[in-house]
């Protein structure tokens, strides 16, 4: 296996035999995560999720935590997992990071995981296996250096992310009655940066009902529901798909079953992602306002709202939390930088709690949800350390 994370001996590395054992505990890192990617997960697929979760599960035990299975909220999940562990000293951390993909069975066999020794490649390697990998790992360091000064350290491993965490909203609000501060094990963005806001994220359905009828015999007899989808769409451009603000984007469209029926109903989805909360309010307004002038007669059509994750906003506590990070992380030798995006986390609930989160803390990657979806492999060190130094400072000091 191809190693990485040169260029790491510097003076304050040395100062911290913790870089050092992050530099040493690589190639077990790498093929532990080689192990989960290599096993399909994506949200849903229960058993692809204890699969996994029998992979982590034993790394978990000898760290002397405390298992706790819990089942998902929400049907057709796989279970939950809560790993704890007392210490003698002061901060409660609560790290979240979640093993569903967005790919579905069979991704495997096509496409696995692989290292070229410049990148990690393999679904969910970076979204977000590398940074659950990363937790562990991190974790083992501080355990093999004797650390205990911390209050509490509870890990989730939550399976349904990729959905908005229905499987886990309850249980994330009980966690974090519990916990000074959330880290999330979601990647980094290139070249180097950690998350401090976030969008949320908001689905919504444009449903039309109409009315089937015989395409040739007698098409007359029928209230097209795709026409009236299309006239709906009309509007479409006047949002926004690109950029650092609010984006509504069309993900899915479906329309009739047979080419020989008037198609009786049609949907449109679309992903909207504010920056803040109101501007999900004021979409919904103007679907709703479309929504009431048909103009295919005799059709309905209503606007469906599911709800995900609200922004997460810049505020003082994730600065300052970022502002620790960017100093611990000097030991690598390399700059962390602060930066946002429109993939919403769960750091978000954590915020919107009043507890203080920061997000981004996994592996830097890229091309997530895709097929090239990557982690860079010289980050992978250095973030390790990164999480490890961040948990022991909070132990110790916790939030100030």
């Amino acid at each position: 296996m191809a190693t990485i994370g040169a260029g790491l001996a510097t003076p304050a590395a040395a100062a911290d035999p913790l870089l050092a054992a992050a530099q040493a505990a690589q190639a077990d890192q790498l093929a532990l995560l080689q192990q989960v990617v290599n096993i399909d997960s994506g949200t849903g697929d229960a058993d692809g999720g204890r699969r996994v979760m029998a992979v982590l599960a034993p790394r978990l035990t000898a760290l002397g935590m405390a298992l706790e299975t819990v089942p998902a909220e929400a049907p057709g999940l796989a279970d939950n997992t809560i790993a704890t562990m007392k210490g003698t000293g002061r901060g409660r951390i609560l790290l979240i990071g979640h093993i569903d993909t967005v790919f579905g069975p069979g991704t495997v066999a096509k496409w696995h995981f692989s290292n070229d020794g410049t990148r990690l490649h393999g679904p969910g390697v970076g979204d977000e296996k590398g940074g659950v990998v990363e937790g562990i790992k991190a974790l083992e360091l501080l355990k093999a250096g004797g650390f205990t000064n911390f209050g509490q350290i509870t890990f989730l491993i939550e399976t349904s992310e990729e959905r908005g965490s229905p499987g886990t909203r309850r249980l994330i609000d009980r966690l974090l009655a519990d916990a000074d501060v959330e880290l999330n094990l979601e990647p980094g963005d290139a070249p180097d940066k950690i998350t401090v806001w976030r969008k949320g994220s908001t689905v919504f359905t444009i449903d039309v009902t109409g009315r089937a009828a015989h395409a040739g015999v007698a098409p007359q007899d029928g209230r097209n529901a795709a026409v009236e989808l299309v006239h709906q769409l009309q509007g479409y451009d006047r949002f926004p798909h690109t950029g650092e603000g609010l984006t509504v984007n069309l993900t899915l469209l479906s329309a009739g079953t047979r080419n020989n029926i008037i198609p009786d109903h049609a949907t449109a989805t679309f992903s909207v992602r504010p920056r803040v909360a109101s501007q999900a309010d004021d979409v919904q307004r103007q679907l709703e306002a479309a929504a009431a002038k048909v103009a295919v007669p005799g059709t309905t059509v209503r606007i469906v709202r599911e709800a995900a994750f609200p922004p997460l906003p810049n505020n003082p506590a994730t600065d300052a939390l970022a502002a620790r990070a960017v100093r611990l992380y000097a030991a690598t030798g390399r700059t962390l930088t602060t930066g946002g995006n429109g993939g919403a986390s769960e750091s978000a609930l954590a915020a919107a709690k009043g507890v203080p989160a920061l997000d981004g803390l996994g592996p830097v990657g890229g091309g997530f949800h895709s097929d090239g979806e990557f982690v860079d492999a010289a980050s992978v060190v250095p973030r390790t350390y990164l999480l490890a130094a961040l948990i022991r400072d909070l132990g110790v000091n916790g939030v100030r």
